[in-house]
């Protein structure tokens, strides 16, 4: 008999995943790379999830934005990830049907050092996001900020002094306290207006553990997340390690009729893996469940693109199914294929111009500061269409650059620069000051930057007091012109670079390969008029 409930539908768009064999290789990305998927295309051709019939193909939003926690608020939802060294950072986005999503702004504006998994949730009337940080490498502890509207402002980051944890999750338990879970997975009470902690961590759970032989980066039970449903706490965890091999990172899920256990395992775990470096979406977990806006449920999590590590983990949408025994299964397969979007909902704009003529502040929502210092915003001066930028450090190995992160494979972007006194100012693609390339100049020369390092043999004599330079990314492959005429005629930088390694596996740090605008030296750069368009 053919299956016709909602499970069937999607089995047959997507085949069973339970089916597919597991292949535990590492194919190099162009064995394993399929043909390019087509995806909607938006502002500036920008790739989009919505394709304009009914389907939806991931990543729901482009690029790295990494574990994704998501608040159901009435008809509206709103999402956030781990900004790491980005300043401002936490930014909001915001959705009516969980496909098209536009940034609202950032919600933290001091700096805490990398900023790891957080966790945005409701409470009252009133809305939190609890913060792991590690402010000057000094050691891990959980902060919170708050706010009674989400679009801010939002409160000075308060310090929970809950050491060496990581990936809080809040849930209110059946005594009607507040918890927050951590990765372990242990949990610890708060206070009632959540600002403090109300004991101590203690122990929660045992995750489920798979078999010996699958190959993973480790056992990393980390990124709990909770939902109560009809009368049971779900939580959902992930395990396996969240780069390394692509058949590591993984979702699992337990339940118990109280937030202090006993918690059983689900008899469907994994219920999302990657099985083969050959599918579409490499390092599948760290999960949220939510319920869409016709009441059927989806689940969000982020997996690392086949080929394009650079791009960092993009958030990937996964439609789920509440079987009779009270657990669920997911339905999206290896999300190869176009899926029906949720039903319900009203479609909004999906992203924003990268585009920026600098009339307007743009930080936290595109641009920001690779791990800046506290007083980094001083050096930002906007200025007639332009955003002037103080000079500091020497060069891009120790000055805090400006970057701006993309979501497509291949892409142009280009930029005016006017130095100004001895400053030196260049467009890069940035990972961190480990890993990054991109080309300079100085009022007397161009410089070369590869392999983090200037290439001082390719130091070429050349006055310059304005110069437009763009960076073409053609799947990894950089090509840089330059012009000192407005655009009206481009010379070739004479060197081509090869980018995939800038990524997580390579150098650590779970980011991704930005855009990226310096100015070291003495005095200022003057940014004008910065275009990109996807290729």
């Amino acid at each position: 008999m053919a299956d016709t409930s909602r499970r069937g539908v999607f089995r047959t768009l997507m085949g069973d995943a339970a089916a597919a064999p597991l292949v535990a290789t590492q194919a190099t990305a162009a064995a394993s790379r399929v043909e390019a998927p087509k995806w909607g295309r938006g502002i500036e051709g920008q790739r989009k999830a919505d394709l304009g019939n009914g389907t939806y193909l991931n990543p729901i939003i482009p690029g790295d934005h990494p574990d994704p926690t998501i608040l159901k608020d009435g008809a509206d939802y709103y999402m956030t990830f781990s900004s790491f060294f980005s300043y401002p950072g936490i930014v909001i986005w915001h959705s009516t049907d969980l496909v098209n999503w536009t940034p609202i702004g950032p919600a933290l504006q001091k700096p805490l050092g990398t900023i790891w998994a957080v966790d945005l949730c409701k409470h009252g009337d009133r809305y939190y996001v609890y913060i792991p940080a590690n402010p000057g490498n000094q050691g891990w502890s959980i902060y919170v900020i708050w706010a009674d509207d989400i679009r801010g402002p939002w409160s000075d980051p308060i310090d929970l002094k809950i050491s060496g944890c990581i990936d809080p999750g809040h849930v209110v338990g059946e005594d009607g306290k507040r918890y927050l879970f951590v990765n372990g997975i242990r949990k610890i009470r708060l206070t009632d207006d959540g600002l403090a902690t109300d004991g101590e961590v203690e122990p929660a759970y045992s995750p489920w553990h798979f078999p010996d032989d699958w190959i993973t980066e480790n056992f990393a039970p980390e990124g709990p997340k909770l939902l109560r449903h009809n009368g049971w706490f779900y939580l959902i965890t992930a395990v396996g390690g969240t780069a390394g091999p692509v058949t590591g990172h993984m979702v699992i899920a337990a339940r118990s009729k109280s937030i202090h256990g006993p918690w059983e395992d689900c008899p469907h775990n994994p219920l999302v893996r990657t099985l083969s470096a050959a599918e579409p979406w490499w390092s599948r977990g760290h999960a949220s469940i939510v319920e869409g806006p016709a009441g059927d449920w989806w689940m969000v999590y982020h997996g690392y693109e086949n080929g394009f590590r650079t791009l960092g983990r993009q958030p990937l949408l996964e439609p789920i199914e509440w079987t009779k025994d009270g657990w669920f299964r997911a339905l999206g397969g290896d999300l190869s294929r176009p899926m029906p979007k949720p039903k319900g909902g009203t479609a909004g704009q999906a992203g924003f111009a990268l585009s920026d003529d600098f009339t307007q502040n743009r930080f936290g929502a595109q641009w920001s500061f690779h791990d800046p210092a506290t007083d980094e915003m001083s050096r930002v001066h906007y200025d007639a269409g332009a955003l002037r930028l103080d000079a500091r450090g020497s060069s891009p190995v120790d000055s805090a650059p400006l970057t701006c992160p993309v979501g497509d494979r291949s892409y142009q972007a280009e930029i005016t620069l006017d130095l100004d006194g001895k400053a030196e100012g260049g467009l890069l693609l940035f990972y961190n000051h480990k890993a990054f390339v991109g080309i300079g100049f100085t009022p007397e020369m161009m410089k070369t930057w590869q392999y983090a390092e200037e290439q001082s043999w390719q130091r070429t004599p050349m006055t310059t007091g304005t110069v437009r330079i763009r960076v073409t990314n053609d799947e990894n492959v950089i090509t840089w012109h330059y012009s000192h005429d407005d655009g009206k005629s481009w010379m070739r930088h004479p060197t081509r670079m090869e980018v995939s390694g800038l990524n997580h596996n390579v150098f650590g740090g779970f980011i991704s390969l930005k855009v990226g605008i310096y100015s070291a030296g003495e005095g200022s750069v003057r940014l004008r008029d910065f275009a990109y368009r996807a290729i």
